[in-house]
């Protein structure tokens, strides 16, 4: 039920609802103006509870001292019967979340204008020491009048959402940076990162990392890059591959330096000069010399995800990694990945046919295959301060059909608060942290269960090329 009055504020009516809690559209009876009231539900006690409220009221202050254009303001914090809460203005827009996930496409100098402005707001943020944390698409609002606001600045550490993870790593897996999975510091670079995946979206219509569960979307986002936005859609100008694959590079030294140089490229696309992989690459390993000489040390690798399908597809990949004579030239600078077979016999144009045999077969209707190369470790020392990566199986000579390989289609699903998911009877997950299912092609019947609620049920019938979408809400 909708409360009357949360702290002295009325409330007029409910606007949004997430896992972290629910936002409000509120009169402030003392100023006569209406504002939107973000609630954060706190289900801690004692020391955690007391922690939980330093922590809430030091990150509110830090947000409250941001003020930009493309910042959403905000005028007070609070608590009121166990709800933390925060006051900011009210805005009248559409997330990106929203607009992306009703298809709409945005041409290229709109999708610029929008990372250029998200890019100002963060570069501001980050000279006052404020790091966002968790940009995503639904913490971005378009206003009706066109400007963009950035929101949720001061809330990315609060430890309740749903996308939390243990320890101190927060964020939202698809867009995280891979120093924020691996538990590392982040400064503003990691935000950098995270407007990279937002950039991506916005070009493709697609996240750059998914997966049916976050074993491997972690997986992807500190091993692989994902393929060149062009690849996904031939209209973007190959300007933009270049300004995603940087601002998405592994290493957060090898990023654009600040968000304001990032700003600059996206306002300036037309007029940046392609720059090849083996360029890339070369200023990539430039700077990694820098650093080893510096005496960087290089982070340690995470576990590898402790799951027996995590466990099978790493030992299938390390004995196809030594059955296949390939020399790769991996461009982990933030450049696509190139192989060149070492077979007599086989040009670039073959070598590039077998590794799309291996990419993900979820392309976009109007996409060609994408083709992705392998990634190994480097045979003398690793390159210092180079973020864990683990090795992605070559394609062979003679490429064999395998499960990977199989048309499969994609249907995301959107839970609120949460539901089990079941496909033609059989249990897939939980959502969230479910987002997305890859099933065969054909007819399923999707079923969402919660608690002792009416589950929600529908039935697709999916092509190969399928993007199918499924939100709901239990109420």
């Amino acid at each position: 039920m909708t409360p009357e009055r949360i702290g002295r504020y009325e409330i007029l009516e409910e606007i949004g609802r997430g896992a972290m809690g629910t936002v409000y559209k509120a009169r402030d009876p003392l100023l006569d103006r209406a504002l939107a009231l973000k609630t954060v539900s706190v289900d801690l006690e004692g020391d955690d509870f007391e922690s939980f409220e330093r922590r809430f009221y030091r990150e509110a202050r830090s947000a409250g001292r941001l003020s930009h254009p493309n910042i959403v303001t905000i005028h007070d914090v609070g608590k009121s019967d166990g709800l933390a809460y925060i006051a900011m203005e009210f805005l009248q827009g559409r997330s990106l979340r929203t607009m992306l996930d009703l298809g709409i496409v945005f041409p290229p100098d709109r999708v610029a204008d929008i990372a250029a402005q998200i890019a100002d707001g963060l570069a501001f943020a980050h000279d006052h020491g404020v790091v966002h944390r968790d940009i995503k698409p639904a913490n971005i609002m378009v206003l009706d009048a066109g400007p963009i606001k950035i929101m949720d600045f001061g809330i990315a550490l609060l430890p309740t959402g749903s996308a939390t993870l243990t320890g101190n790593v927060f964020g939202s897996p698809k867009y995280m940076s891979p120093e924020q999975i691996v538990g590392q510091p982040v400064n503003g670079r990691a935000d950098i990162f995270s407007l990279g995946a937002v950039l991506y979206e916005m070009l493709t219509g697609f996240a750059p990392f998914w997966g049916s569960d976050l074993d491997t979307v972690f997986y992807q986002v500190i091993n692989e890059m994902p393929p060149a936005p062009s690849t996904r859609n031939k209209r973007i100008p190959a300007a933009f591959d270049m300004i995603v694959a940087r601002a998405m590079a592994k290493h957060p030294e090898d990023r654009y330096t600040d968000a304001r140089a990032m700003a600059s490229d996206l306002r300036n696309y037309r007029e940046l000069k392609p720059v090849s992989p083996l360029a890339l690459e070369t200023r990539t390993l430039e700077r990694r010399a820098i650093r080893r000489r510096k005496g960087d040390v290089p982070p340690a690798a995470p576990a590898q995800p402790a799951t027996e399908s995590g466990t099978a597809e790493a030992q299938r990949r390390r004995l196809l990694l030594w059955g296949v004579p390939v020399a790769v030239v991996v461009l982990s600078g933030g450049a696509w990945v190139a192989a060149h077979f070492v077979r007599s016999g086989q040009n670039a144009d073959a070598a590039e046919t077998q590794l799309a045999s291996n990419a993900p077969a979820v392309p976009p209707p109007d996409a060609d295959a994408v083709s992705k190369g392998p990634a190994t470790p480097e045979k003398a020392a690793p390159p210092v301060n180079a973020l864990p990566a683990a090795p992605v199986h070559p394609a062979s000579a003679n490429p064999k059909p395998s499960a990977a390989a199989k048309p499969t289609a994609r249907v995301a699903v959107q839970v609120s608060p949460w539901g089990d998911i079941y496909v033609d009877g059989a249990k897939k997950g939980r959502s969230p942290p479910l987002t997305e299912l890859h099933l065969a092609p054909g007819k399923h019947r999707i079923e969402i269960r919660y608690t002792n609620f009416k589950p929600y049920v529908e039935t697709v019938v999916l092509d190969s090329t399928a993007y199918h979408k499924i939100t709901h809400t239990f109420r």
